[in-house]
Protein backbone atom coordinates (compact mmCIF):
# COMPACT_ATOMS: atom_id res chain seq x y z
CA UNK A 1 0.00 0.00 0.00
CA UNK A 2 1.85 3.33 -0.91
CA UNK A 3 -1.18 5.72 -0.26
CA UNK A 4 0.62 8.47 -1.58
CA UNK A 5 -1.28 9.71 -4.98
CA UNK A 6 1.22 10.53 -8.11
CA UNK A 7 4.43 8.58 -6.11
CA UNK A 8 5.75 5.75 -8.02
CA UNK A 9 6.67 2.45 -6.21
CA UNK A 10 9.93 0.71 -6.64
CA UNK A 11 11.98 -1.61 -4.61
CA UNK A 12 16.02 -0.82 -4.79
CA UNK A 13 18.03 -4.33 -4.83
CA UNK A 14 21.44 -4.42 -4.06
CA UNK A 15 24.07 -5.88 -0.79
CA UNK A 16 21.39 -8.82 -0.71
CA UNK A 17 18.09 -7.06 -0.41
CA UNK A 18 15.64 -4.82 -1.42
CA UNK A 19 14.97 -1.82 -0.06
CA UNK A 20 11.13 -0.50 -0.70
CA UNK A 21 10.95 3.29 -1.81
CA UNK A 22 8.13 5.92 -3.27
CA UNK A 23 9.33 8.67 -4.95
CA UNK A 24 7.98 11.58 -7.21
CA UNK A 25 8.37 15.23 -7.81
CA UNK A 26 11.34 16.84 -9.37
CA UNK A 27 14.43 18.77 -7.94
CA UNK A 28 16.44 18.84 -5.10
CA UNK A 29 16.34 15.06 -3.54
CA UNK A 30 15.09 14.43 -0.60
CA UNK A 31 14.99 11.36 1.43
CA UNK A 32 12.72 11.10 4.43
CA UNK A 33 12.93 8.15 6.85
CA UNK A 34 10.37 6.74 9.54
CA UNK A 35 10.35 5.56 12.90
CA UNK A 36 8.61 2.52 15.11
CA UNK A 37 6.30 1.23 14.26
CA UNK A 38 5.58 2.65 10.94
CA UNK A 39 6.48 2.81 7.25
CA UNK A 40 7.14 5.38 4.32
CA UNK A 41 3.69 6.20 5.06
CA UNK A 42 4.48 8.74 8.15
CA UNK A 43 5.89 11.12 5.48
CA UNK A 44 2.40 10.82 3.32
CA UNK A 45 1.54 14.54 4.04
CA UNK A 46 4.91 16.30 3.80
CA UNK A 47 5.91 14.27 1.10
CA UNK A 48 2.82 15.26 -1.17
CA UNK A 49 3.88 19.15 -0.28
CA UNK A 50 7.52 18.89 -0.78
CA UNK A 51 7.45 17.24 -4.10
CA UNK A 52 5.89 20.77 -5.42
CA UNK A 53 9.62 21.72 -5.21
CA UNK A 54 12.02 18.62 -4.68
CA UNK A 55 12.57 15.40 -5.47
CA UNK A 56 11.41 13.25 -2.71
CA UNK A 57 12.54 9.41 -1.60
CA UNK A 58 10.16 7.88 1.06
CA UNK A 59 11.87 4.56 2.04
CA UNK A 60 10.75 2.08 4.26
CA UNK A 61 14.04 0.86 6.96
CA UNK A 62 15.45 -2.66 6.55
CA UNK A 63 12.85 -5.27 7.87
CA UNK A 64 9.84 -2.59 8.19
CA UNK A 65 7.11 -2.38 5.75
CA UNK A 66 7.97 -4.31 2.32
CA UNK A 67 11.54 -3.76 2.58
CA UNK A 68 13.68 -6.80 3.08
CA UNK A 69 15.95 -7.39 6.18
CA UNK A 70 19.27 -6.39 5.52
CA UNK A 71 21.04 -9.47 3.92
CA UNK A 72 23.53 -11.77 5.62
CA UNK A 73 24.72 -13.32 9.16
CA UNK A 74 21.57 -12.33 11.17
CA UNK A 75 22.23 -9.98 14.26
CA UNK A 76 21.74 -6.48 15.93
CA UNK A 77 25.37 -5.65 13.63
CA UNK A 78 23.44 -6.01 10.50
CA UNK A 79 20.49 -3.40 11.50
CA UNK A 80 23.37 -1.19 12.76
CA UNK A 81 22.54 2.57 11.75
CA UNK A 82 26.20 2.83 10.22
CA UNK A 83 24.65 -0.30 8.07
CA UNK A 84 21.29 0.85 7.24
CA UNK A 85 22.58 4.47 6.89
CA UNK A 86 25.38 2.91 3.93
CA UNK A 87 21.73 1.10 2.51
CA UNK A 88 20.15 4.28 2.02
CA UNK A 89 23.27 6.10 -0.04
CA UNK A 90 23.45 3.38 -2.01
CA UNK A 91 19.49 3.56 -2.76
CA UNK A 92 20.15 7.04 -3.25
CA UNK A 93 22.56 6.93 -5.61
CA UNK A 94 21.00 3.79 -7.62
CA UNK A 95 18.02 6.09 -7.95
CA UNK A 96 20.24 8.28 -9.84
CA UNK A 97 21.39 11.14 -6.30
CA UNK A 98 24.72 11.28 -5.45
CA UNK A 99 24.41 14.30 -3.52
CA UNK A 100 21.03 14.93 -1.76
CA UNK A 101 19.28 15.98 2.04
CA UNK A 102 18.15 13.49 4.74
CA UNK A 103 15.35 13.76 6.85
CA UNK A 104 14.20 10.94 9.54
CA UNK A 105 11.86 10.65 12.33
CA UNK A 106 12.57 8.40 15.36
CA UNK A 107 14.46 5.43 14.15
CA UNK A 108 15.09 6.67 10.65
CA UNK A 109 16.70 9.94 12.06
CA UNK A 110 19.06 8.12 13.57
CA UNK A 111 19.52 6.74 10.47
CA UNK A 112 19.95 9.90 8.89
CA UNK A 113 22.30 11.03 11.78
CA UNK A 114 24.40 8.21 11.20
CA UNK A 115 24.77 8.93 7.21
CA UNK A 116 25.32 12.60 8.03
CA UNK A 117 28.26 11.88 10.01
CA UNK A 118 29.63 8.49 7.80
CA UNK A 119 28.89 10.16 4.63
CA UNK A 120 29.49 13.98 4.96
CA UNK A 121 30.05 14.79 1.19
CA UNK A 122 26.65 12.94 0.22
CA UNK A 123 24.34 14.55 3.15
CA UNK A 124 23.72 18.36 1.83
CA UNK A 125 20.91 18.71 4.63
CA UNK A 126 20.03 16.90 7.91
CA UNK A 127 16.35 16.59 9.91
CA UNK A 128 16.24 14.99 12.97
CA UNK A 129 12.62 14.41 14.76
CA UNK A 130 11.67 13.90 18.04
CA UNK A 131 14.85 11.90 19.17
CA UNK A 132 18.37 12.44 20.74
CA UNK A 133 21.45 10.81 19.35
CA UNK A 134 21.84 7.19 21.04
CA UNK A 135 24.49 7.48 23.05
CA UNK A 136 22.74 10.87 24.72
CA UNK A 137 19.33 8.98 25.08
CA UNK A 138 20.92 6.24 27.19
CA UNK A 139 22.75 8.24 29.31
CA UNK A 140 19.65 10.43 30.13
CA UNK A 141 17.54 7.26 30.77
CA UNK A 142 16.90 6.94 34.69
CA UNK A 143 14.58 7.06 37.41
CA UNK A 144 10.95 6.97 36.26
CA UNK A 145 12.18 8.07 33.03
CA UNK A 146 12.65 4.68 32.08
CA UNK A 147 9.09 3.66 32.76
CA UNK A 148 7.86 5.54 29.83
CA UNK A 149 11.01 4.31 27.80
CA UNK A 150 10.57 0.50 28.28
CA UNK A 151 9.96 -0.41 24.82
CA UNK A 152 14.12 0.36 24.38
CA UNK A 153 14.85 -2.39 27.10
CA UNK A 154 12.78 -4.75 26.26
CA UNK A 155 13.51 -4.73 22.65
CA UNK A 156 17.36 -4.79 23.06
CA UNK A 157 16.93 -8.04 25.20
CA UNK A 158 19.46 -10.16 23.53
CA UNK A 159 17.50 -13.49 23.09
CA UNK A 160 14.20 -13.99 21.87
CA UNK A 161 11.57 -12.98 24.51
CA UNK A 162 10.16 -9.77 22.98
CA UNK A 163 9.11 -11.40 20.13
CA UNK A 164 7.62 -14.31 21.88
CA UNK A 165 5.94 -11.64 23.87
CA UNK A 166 5.30 -9.47 21.00
CA UNK A 167 3.93 -12.23 18.86
CA UNK A 168 1.18 -12.97 21.33
CA UNK A 169 -0.65 -9.81 20.57
CA UNK A 170 1.28 -8.50 18.31
CA UNK A 171 -1.73 -5.55 17.47
CA UNK A 172 -1.97 -4.61 21.47
CA UNK A 173 1.41 -4.06 21.49
CA UNK A 174 2.49 -2.08 18.14
CA UNK A 175 -1.55 0.17 19.16
CA UNK A 176 -0.14 1.32 22.35
CA UNK A 177 2.37 3.48 21.01
CA UNK A 178 0.24 4.30 17.86
CA UNK A 179 -2.66 5.45 20.64
CA UNK A 180 -0.20 6.72 23.83
CA UNK A 181 2.34 8.84 21.67
CA UNK A 182 -0.41 10.56 19.69
CA UNK A 183 -1.86 13.43 21.00
CA UNK A 184 -3.95 14.85 17.82
CA UNK A 185 -6.46 11.44 17.79
CA UNK A 186 -7.15 11.88 13.72
CA UNK A 187 -3.38 12.18 12.91
CA UNK A 188 -3.48 8.60 12.37
CA UNK A 189 -6.49 7.64 10.58
CA UNK A 190 -8.06 4.14 10.44
CA UNK A 191 -6.71 3.25 7.07
CA UNK A 192 -3.26 4.14 8.27
CA UNK A 193 -2.67 2.77 11.55
CA UNK A 194 -4.06 -0.38 9.78
CA UNK A 195 -1.87 -0.37 7.15
CA UNK A 196 0.95 0.24 9.84
CA UNK A 197 0.08 -2.83 12.29
CA UNK A 198 -0.56 -4.96 9.40
CA UNK A 199 2.99 -4.44 8.15
CA UNK A 200 4.35 -4.63 11.67
CA UNK A 201 2.86 -7.60 12.99
CA UNK A 202 4.52 -9.75 10.19
CA UNK A 203 7.17 -12.46 12.36
CA UNK A 204 9.60 -11.42 10.17
CA UNK A 205 8.83 -7.08 10.62
CA UNK A 206 8.81 -8.27 14.26
CA UNK A 207 12.33 -9.72 14.23
CA UNK A 208 13.61 -6.86 12.73
CA UNK A 209 12.21 -4.24 14.89
CA UNK A 210 13.99 -5.74 18.07
CA UNK A 211 17.12 -6.49 15.99
CA UNK A 212 17.13 -2.84 15.64
CA UNK A 213 16.55 -1.65 19.03
CA UNK A 214 19.25 -4.45 19.88
CA UNK A 215 21.37 -2.65 17.57
CA UNK A 216 21.07 0.92 19.15
CA UNK A 217 21.79 -0.90 22.81
CA UNK A 218 25.39 -2.90 21.96
CA UNK A 219 26.67 -1.38 18.43
CA UNK A 220 25.10 2.40 17.80
CA UNK A 221 25.98 3.89 20.96
CA UNK A 222 29.25 2.81 20.74
CA UNK A 223 29.56 4.50 17.23
CA UNK A 224 28.52 7.49 19.03
CA UNK A 225 31.06 7.41 21.39
CA UNK A 226 33.52 6.55 19.00
CA UNK A 227 32.99 9.72 16.92
CA UNK A 228 31.93 12.06 20.16
CA UNK A 229 35.35 11.01 21.93
CA UNK A 230 37.08 11.88 18.06
CA UNK A 231 35.60 15.38 17.99
CA UNK A 232 33.76 14.60 14.96
CA UNK A 233 30.43 16.81 14.40
CA UNK A 234 28.07 17.40 11.70
CA UNK A 235 29.29 19.60 8.77
CA UNK A 236 25.93 20.40 7.03
CA UNK A 237 23.04 22.53 7.99
CA UNK A 238 20.73 20.62 10.89
CA UNK A 239 17.38 20.90 11.45
CA UNK A 240 16.21 19.03 14.65
CA UNK A 241 11.96 19.42 15.70
CA UNK A 242 10.80 17.44 18.72
CA UNK A 243 7.23 17.86 20.90
CA UNK A 244 6.47 20.44 23.55
CA UNK A 245 6.55 17.93 26.57
CA UNK A 246 3.89 20.06 28.29
CA UNK A 247 4.46 19.23 31.78
CA UNK A 248 6.63 16.87 31.74
CA UNK A 249 9.95 17.30 32.61
CA UNK A 250 12.61 15.31 30.39
CA UNK A 251 16.00 13.99 31.40
CA UNK A 252 17.84 16.04 29.03
CA UNK A 253 17.86 19.25 26.90
CA UNK A 254 17.36 18.45 23.10
CA UNK A 255 18.41 21.91 22.17
CA UNK A 256 22.07 21.37 24.09
CA UNK A 257 22.32 17.76 23.12
CA UNK A 258 21.80 18.58 19.48
CA UNK A 259 24.15 21.66 19.38
CA UNK A 260 26.89 19.70 21.50
CA UNK A 261 26.43 17.44 17.61
CA UNK A 262 25.48 20.52 15.23
CA UNK A 263 27.31 23.80 15.02
CA UNK A 264 24.86 24.98 12.69
CA UNK A 265 21.44 24.06 14.16
CA UNK A 266 17.82 25.04 13.98
CA UNK A 267 15.79 23.99 16.34
CA UNK A 268 11.47 24.37 16.50
CA UNK A 269 8.92 22.67 19.01
CA UNK A 270 5.62 21.91 18.06
CA UNK A 271 2.78 21.31 20.27
CA UNK A 272 1.64 17.43 19.40
CA UNK A 273 3.04 14.24 20.44
CA UNK A 274 5.50 12.47 19.16
CA UNK A 275 4.34 11.76 15.14
CA UNK A 276 5.36 15.11 14.36
CA UNK A 277 4.92 14.72 9.93
CA UNK A 278 1.24 13.20 11.09
CA UNK A 279 0.30 15.60 13.33
CA UNK A 280 1.74 18.35 12.39
CA UNK A 281 2.62 18.31 8.61
CA UNK A 282 2.63 21.88 7.31
CA UNK A 283 4.81 23.06 10.44
CA UNK A 284 7.38 20.38 9.38
CA UNK A 285 6.94 20.85 5.90
CA UNK A 286 7.51 24.32 6.36
CA UNK A 287 10.45 23.79 8.48
CA UNK A 288 12.21 21.15 6.22
CA UNK A 289 11.73 23.88 3.17
CA UNK A 290 13.55 26.44 5.35
CA UNK A 291 16.64 23.93 6.19
CA UNK A 292 16.85 23.46 2.30
CA UNK A 293 16.51 26.99 1.29
CA UNK A 294 15.62 28.94 -1.92
CA UNK A 295 19.29 28.44 -3.25
CA UNK A 296 17.90 24.26 -4.06
CA UNK A 297 14.77 24.27 -5.32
Amino acid sequence: MSGMSGFVEQTVSGRGSGVHVVHGGAGHPVLLLHGFPQTHLAWRHVAASLAEDFRVVCADLPGYGVSDPPAGEDGPARYAKRVTAARMVDVMRELGHERFSIVGHDRGALVALRAALDHPDTIEHLGVLDVIPTIDNWAALNGIGGVFAFHLYLLAQPSDLPERMIAADPDAFFGHFLDTWTAAADAIPADIRAAYLTAARAPRAIHAICQDYRASAFVDAEHDRIDRDAGRRLTMPVLAMWQDPGDTVLPFDPQRVWADWAPDLRTHVLPCGHFLPEERPDEVTAAIRDLIGEDER
